[in-house]
């Protein structure tokens, strides 16, 4: 916050979307994941809704998107608990229920995922199947291609490498750049 530039660095992440819909190439690209009631296309709705309240008030999106709560999706939820649930599942979740209850505490890789809980991507009839959903933040799930989605994290920042792939082109091989270790990061 010392940076002779903040005002710019804080001015960035209110423009940047939380979920992009491409419909012309039928891909998602979210953060996370989804719960299996929402489509591609309510997704990107539902991260318009918060993309609008950063803008709007960020102070008072920011003092109350914290927490676990609530874990399953209602369009009923009040806006505070609406727009938290939205967060949570585009930032955040790996796993949840068929019923879409998400669970934000599990962090390992989707084989340590018990009944009821199952990665997000494999929930039978998931609304967003008709698109390819591009994603992170499963490190320990890795490259993955296949179930309909494309999980791209594959560990930078804990010193693997960082993993790109030609989105025009399914069969391309990935093209993965090593990090380098900072020793000052922890």
């Amino acid at each position: 916050m010392d940076a002779s530039h903040r005002d710019s660095l804080r001015a960035w992440p209110p423009e940047r979307p939380l979920a992009h819909y491409d419909g012309a190439h039928h891909d998602l690209l979210v953060h996370a994941g989804l719960v299996p009631q929402w489509h591609a296309q309510q997704a990107a709705q539902l991260a318009g809704e918060v993309e609008s309240a950063l803008r709007h008030d960020p102070r008072a999106l920011l003092s109350a998107m914290y927490g676990d709560e609530p874990d399953r999706w209602e369009e009923s939820l009040s806006v505070e608990d609406r727009l938290r649930f939205i967060i949570n599942v585009l930032t955040r979740v790996r796993v949840c229920t068929a019923q879409g209850r998400v669970d934000l505490r599990q962090k390992g890789s989707p084989e340590d995922s018990r009944a009821p809980w199952m990665p997000w991507y494999k929930v039978k009839d998931r609304a967003s199947a008709a698109v390819r959903v591009i994603f992170g933040h499963w490190s320990t799930l890795g490259l993955h291609r296949g179930d309909g989605v494309l999980c791209l994290d594959t560990g930078c920042v804990w010193g693997g490498a960082l993993t790109a792939v030609n989105l025009d082109d399914p069969d391309s091989p990935p093209v993965a750049v090593q990090a380098r270790r900072n020793s000052s990061v922890r």
